[in-house]
């Protein structure tokens, strides 16, 4: 049995591109074992809505985006941020840029399948192995992995001078990433994990049948989510569960904190963010002369469906008759939120490896020698290129981390 120098188990963003930078290092024997038939699996499903590499705005603002991991985070994007991805991708023949959101894509020519097989050459060039539909049992001794070759079911282990463990979070099992590493981590390195939970996700509201049929999905455009004190503007889609988009998802860490006090989440919903409540109120109270309500929003405020059946659903007959409530609702309509998607649906998780439990160097305290990146830790981030950057930027902090242990 030939053992590498470094063993990367998990082959998405930041196993490959940790191996990358090992290899360009001239580090030897660098090898990757995925669980599934190709790697990259969640990296390919996650570019079929578009691939988002990453984000244009100032570095400067890339920290905040991951919340109380500011520190570590500028920490990381100091060391690989988004040019430093931008011209990795560049160098694979793959050109990007940015959208009017700010978001960095490939230009349209490039598909993500592209990408990934210009990478897994670019690999085999520099002589990292990448072995396929090889599952990760767990430990052996203080330096030892268990493995095993899923289409012949033989069980082998490896004694690597360092290893990395790059398996995912828990969403989107079917790719690959389904959280089951982290019962083993914990029987066997006595590693605790902060539990998985849901996020980048939809958000589930009780809509009665007449909403659900009458509505459907429907998107509401220009508008603004709050909850508690944080806000954000996008576009939001109902859906017969609820709400999703990317304002949605960017509020899932607060929404999960409401939950948690075991009431509905109140989500307000801001309709006409652009403009002041005392001009909303002015519009409203123009004459109706005989108009309906929702001809009346529509000539005032160029609210249009479903924004009428909407305000039925949630507000009371009467707060809909009279100016005041009614620019009040428009501005601050609750949305009763009852829960969240499942795990599986969200496009991210929260939880997993806590900061506290590895290094400076993202190495595992209990596991001298063992390191730790991705969505394996536990952080979270929006969508807009902030996931994927903070996948890559960990994988690339990680490979420095082994480099100076190597070097010992």
């Amino acid at each position: 049995m030939h053992h590498p120098t470094v063993a990367i188990i998990g082959g998405g963003p930041a196993g490959l591109l940790a191996a990358q930078h090992l290899a360009e290092a001239g580090v030897p024997g660098v090898a990757v074992y995925e669980a599934r038939a190709t790697p990259g699996r969640k990296f390919l499903v996650a570019g079929h809505g578009g691939f988002n590499l990453t984000n244009g705005e100032p570095v400067a603002d890339f920290g905040p985006r991951y919340g109380g991991h500011q520190a570590e985070f500028e920490q990381f994007l100091a060391a690989f941020g988004p040019a430093d991805l931008r011209r990795w991708a560049t160098e694979l023949g793959i050109t990007t840029y940015v959208g009017s959101s700010g978001r960095v894509f490939p230009t349209e020519e490039h598909k993500p399948a592209q990408l990934l097989r210009a990478w897994l050459q670019r690999l085999a060039a520099l002589g990292v192995a990448v072995h396929p539909r090889q599952r990760w049992l767990g430990f052996s001794g203080p330096r030892g992995l268990r493995l095993r070759d899923e289409p012949s079911g033989a069980e082998y282990e490896l004694r690597p001078r360092a290893t990395l463990l790059a398996l995912g979070g828990a969403s989107w099992a079917k790719t690959g990433s389904d959280g089951r590493w982290a019962a083993v981590l914990t029987r066997e390195a006595g590693v605790p994990v902060v539990p998985f939970e849901p996020s980048n996700c939809g958000a589930e509201v009780a809509w009665s049948a007449f909403l659900r049929e009458k509505v459907g999905r429907a998107p509401l455009k220009n508008v603004a989510l709050r909850c508690g004190d944080a806000q954000v503007r996008g576009e939001i889609l109902l859906t017969d569960y609820g709400l999703e988009g990317t304002p949605v998802y960017a509020l899932t860490p607060a929404i999960r904190r409401a939950l948690g006090a075991g009431v509905p989440a109140p989500l307000l919903l801001n309709l006409k963010p652009d403009l002041p409540p005392a001009e909303v109120l002015r519009r409203l109270q123009q004459p109706r002369r005989g108009r309906s309500l929702p001809e009346h929003l529509r000539q005032t405020l160029r609210l249009g469906p479903p924004v009428p059946t909407l305000l039925r659903e949630l507000a009371p007959a009467a707060a809909l008759a009279e100016p005041a409530p009614l620019a009040a609702l428009l501005q601050a309509l609750p949305l009763p939120v009852t829960g969240l998607r499942p795990l599986d649906e969200a496009i991210s998780t929260a939880g997993g490896v806590p900061f506290a439990e590895v290094d400076g160097w993202l190495m595992l305290r209990r596991r001298p020698g063992t390191f730790v990146a991705g969505e394996m830790l536990d952080w979270e981030a929006p969508t807009g290129g902030y996931l994927l950057q903070g996948c890559f930027s960990t994988g690339a902090w990680a490979a420095r981390g082994i480099e100076q242990w190597l070097r010992g």
